[in-house]
C-alpha cells in the first residue's frame, strides 16, 4: 500500500481543519523553580508557539521532525491497517445515561519536553506535567510506551498523558495524588465506539488559541472552576481560600477518526468531534467516521486564595491544552470499551458499575484482566 496520497490528503486535512477549528514517587506537589526558569520557560515557549503555525492555519502545530514512529519526519504516521468502509450511526441505542469508564493515573515528572510535537528535540517545549507512563520524553515512540511502567493503576494503561505545567508566581504547583480521566461514548449509539489504534495520538486545544476560542472549543466544558465559580475561560483572579477548595478543569477530547491517520502534521486533522445529525443526536462527520473513545481530562490542582499568579507554562489559562499517545495493553482497553462504553454501564477503573452490580467487573483486584 503507498504511504499515503498527498493530494488526497492535502484535501482531507483541508477539510478537517475547517471542521475542527469552528504524586508522584519522588516529586513533592510543589517545587521552586530555580532563577533560570522563567527565562528558559518563556524562550521555550516561544519556540512551542511557532511550531503551532502553519500557513494559511493560524495555531495549527507543524511537526517535520523525523522520528521513530514517523522516519521521513512529514509528520504522518499511517494506521496499519486503515479502518475503511465505515458509516457513522445513525442508530438510536438502548437508553443509557452513562457510557464511561475511569482511567486513574499520577503525575509522574515534568519536562520541557514533547514527543508529538517535538519528537526527539528534547528541551523544546514549554514545561509539561506528564502522567501514566513514566517513560515519557521528547524520544517516547509506540515501542517505548510499551516498554516503561506506568502510575495508572491499570497496569495495562501504558498511555502518555502530559498537559503544560502550572505555577503560581515561580513555584511549579502539581495535580496530588491520581487525576481521573473519563473514557466515554462521544456519540449517540454508543455501542458503535471502538478503542483506540494502536499509536495513535493527538493533541486538544492549542496554547496559540484566544480566550474566546477556547471557550468555543467543543471540548470545554465549564472552564476554570474552583468552589462555586464557573465557566471561566481564564484563570479566575481569586478562588476562595479555603482545604477543600482546588482549581479544577475539565477537557474533551476529540473522538471521531478519519481511520487512515495516527498523526498528522498538525496533531488535529485525523480527529473531529461529532457533529448534531438531529435533535439531541450526535454521530461522527462523514469524513471522520470511526467514533472512538472521548477522553475528557478532569484536573485538580492544590492553589486558591489569590489566583493573580497562576499561570500556565504556556501562558494564560486560555491556552491550557493536553496531548494523549496510546499506549494501551490492546486486550485489556477493548474488554474495558466493550463493557464500560458500548454496555452502557459508569464504570471505575476496575471496570465496574456499582449501579450495576450484576454485570461484574472487568479487572480483578489489581486492575488487571483476570
Amino acid at each position: 500500500m503507498p504511504r499515503r496520497s498527498r493530494t488526497l490528503t492535502g484535501l482531507l486535512l483541508f477539510t478537517s481543519l475547517t471542521l475542527t477549528t469552528a504524586g508522584i514517587a519522588g516529586i513533592a506537589a510543589t517545587a521552586n523553580a530555580s532563577p533560570e526558569a522563567p527565562a528558559a520557560a518563556a524562550g521555550a515557549h516561544t519556540a512551542h508557539k511557532a511550531a503551532y503555525s502553519m500557513p494559511g492555519m493560524p495555531g495549527m502545530p507543524a511537526s517535520t521532525r523525523a522520528s521513530g514512529d514517523d522516519p521521513d519526519g512529514d509528520g504522518y504516521i499511517m494506521a496499519d491497517p486503515p479502518v475503511t468502509g465505515v458509516t457513522p450511526s445513525m442508530e438510536v441505542p438502548p437508553p443509557a445515561y452513562f457510557h464511561e469508564f475511569q482511567a486513574k493515573c499520577a503525575p509522574t515528572h515534568t519536562a520541557p519536553d514533547d514527543p508529538i510535537v517535538y519528537p526527539g528535540q528534547p528541551g523544546k517545549s514549554h514545561d509539561h506535567t506528564f502522567m501514566g507512563n513514566t517513560t515519557t520524553n521528547a524520544n517516547t515512540t509506540t515501542a517505548s510506551l510499551e516498554t516503561g511502567d506506568t502510575t495508572c493503576l491499570a497496569p495495562g494503561d501504558k498511555s502518555g498523558y502530559w498537559m503544560p505545567s502550572l505555577f503560581d508566581g515561580d513555584t511549579k504547583i502539581l495535580p496530588e495524588g491520581v487525576q481521573t480521566i473519563y473514557y466515554k461514548s462521544g456519540v449517540t449509539d454508543y455501542r458503535s465506539v471502538r478503542p483506540f489504534p494502536k499509536g495513535l495520538r493527538y493533541v486538544v486545544g492549542s496554547p496559540m488559541q484566544t480566550q474566546e476560542e477556547f471557550k468555543n472549543l467543543k471540548g470545554t466544558v465549564e472552564g476554570w472552576e474552583c468552589g462555586d465559580s464557573f465557566k471561566n475561560y481564564n484563570f479566575p483572579a481569586t478562588c476562595p481560600d479555603r482545604q477543600d477548595v482546588q482549581l479544577n478543569l475539565r477537557l474533551q477530547a476529540p473522538s471521531c477518526w478519519d481511520g487512515i491517520h495516527l498523526d498528522t502534521p498538525d496533531h488535529k486533522s485525523h480527529m473531529a468531534y461529532p457533529v448534531a445529525g438531529g435533535a439531541n443526536y450526535n454521530s461522527c462527520p462523514a469524513d471522520h467516521p470511526v467514533a472512538l473513545p472521548m477522553i475528557e481530562f478532569k484536573m485538580a490542582w492544590p492553589v486558591n486564595g489569590d489566583m493573580s499568579n497562576v499561570r500556565l507554562a504556556s501562558g494564560t489559562g486560555y491556552s491550557f491544552h493536553y496531548d494523549f499517545m496510546n499506549g494501551w495493553d490492546a486486550a485489556t482497553l477493548d474488554a474495558m470499551a466493550t463493557h464500560c462504553i458500548k454496555g452502557g454501564l459508569q464504570c471505575d477503573p476496575h471496570g465496574y458499575d456499582e449501579n450495576h452490580p450484576g454485570q461484574g467487573a472487568v479487572l480483578d483486584e489489581n486492575y488487571e484482566l483476570p
